[in-house]
């Protein structure tokens, strides 16, 4: 009986070998060379170039956006969501998330490579920086002590507080911000709008800011690995 039933398994082991490894064939469907040649003509540039092409000009004003582009700060957002309106983004017309996520919640947000980088090469050309965000003004907040010690500033503005775009361009164009950093749409239009470069940060994948952007929708440049 022994024997019957090792000849019995073998056996089964031998019809189903066959079909395990048909699907294994399929777990990588794999990429043809035209599918690997049909991607969007997004202008890419690294932080090298963007330095390159500053050569020889005289230092300048530029703006840098804060959330998603040099923080990344979805920590934050998702618990004052959770906390205020779970489910909704009804959160973000509340004034009390916007006074705690103010007030210091940006000590747990992590800053992205790419803007120490950015900022970096800005300073050393010494360049006048300015940090736009759309975020809701509040009294006593934490942001600009936190960018400042984060990001090592030399020369620190208080963050400027636009509550949305157009306060945004007014701002860009009172202060005729030569360029500006970005993640969202919204950043590149307020770009064009007062003829300032437009330089987009990749937003990362895992942001709680959805949908994700089309990078280079704008014509703009577009930063490479610079998702965080």
């Amino acid at each position: 009986m022994k024997v019957w039933s090792i000849l019995a398994a073998a056996l089964s082991l031998a019809v189903t070998m066959p079909a395990m490894a048909e699907e294994a064939k399929n777990l990588n469907p794999g990429i043809s060379t035209d599918e690997l040649m049909h991607t969007a003509p997004v202008h890419w540039v690294s932080i090298d170039q963007i330095e390159a092409s500053l050569e020889g000009q005289a230092p300048m004003v530029v703006g840098f956006d804060v959330d998603d582009t040099l923080l990344f700060s979805s920590a934050c957002f998702y618990h004052g969501r959770e906390k205020y309106s779970p489910g909704s983004e009804d959160y973000l017309k509340n004034i009390e998330f916007w006074k705690e996520v103010n007030d210091g919640c940006d000590e747990y947000s992590i800053p992205k490579q790419v803007g120490r980088k950015l900022i970096d090469l800005h300073q050393r050309r010494g360049d006048d920086i300015y940090f736009i965000t759309g975020r809701t003004a509040t009294e006593g907040e934490k942001l600009s002590g936190i960018l400042e010690k984060t990001f090592g500033i030399k020369k620190m503005h208080p963050v400027v507080f636009t509550q949305g775009s157009d306060a945004k361009t007014s701002f860009m164009r009172e202060h005729a911000i030569k360029i500006y950093y970005g993640d969202a749409d919204s950043d590149m239009r307020s770009a064009l709008e007062v003829d300032a470069r437009p330089i987009r940060v990749l937003r990362a994948p895992n942001s709680t800011y959805l949908p994700l952007p089309k990078n280079g929708s704008f014509g703009e440049e577009v930063i490479i690995d610079s998702a965080y």
